[in-house]
């Protein structure tokens, strides 16, 4: 029950991302049906992919205090972008790297307030 509710958190959190950062699109037939994908792939690399990550790229996060995880996150979105169009034929485009830092920052910001929301009830 709890990935689902993160899975819809996640959805949400895209779905503002790609409201307000330009160079994020959804992709695919149906708008609805993209966002789902998309988080669907993006919690599954966030469980997976990202811990991974974040060991490897610790020595730079440590000497840039914390910023370089902007960059992974940043690149994991990416990545999630291109797996969810590619395994679903529906999911989100991001346009550049910088939108992709920006759509993960907006992503971040409302997945923490969303889950402020809930994590109350």
């Amino acid at each position: 029950m709890t990935f689902i509710i993160r899975w819809l958190v996640t959805a949400i959190a895209a779905a503002a991302a790609v409201w307000i950062v330009p160079g994020i699109q959804t992709t695919g037939p149906d708008y609805l049906i993209a966002l789902v994908a998309f988080a669907l792939v993006l919690s599954f690399v966030n469980v997976c992919i990202k811990p991974i990550a974040q060991l490897l790229s610790l020595p730079l996060s440590f000497i840039t205090l914390g910023i370089f995880y902007l960059i992974v996150n940043a690149l994991l979105l990416e990545l999630a972008a291109g797996i969810s169009s590619g395994l679903f034929g529906s999911g989100i485009e991001v346009a550049s790297f910088g939108s992709a830092f920006f759509g993960s920052i907006v992503i971040s910001i409302v997945s923490t307030i969303v889950n402020s929301f809930i994590d109350k009830e």
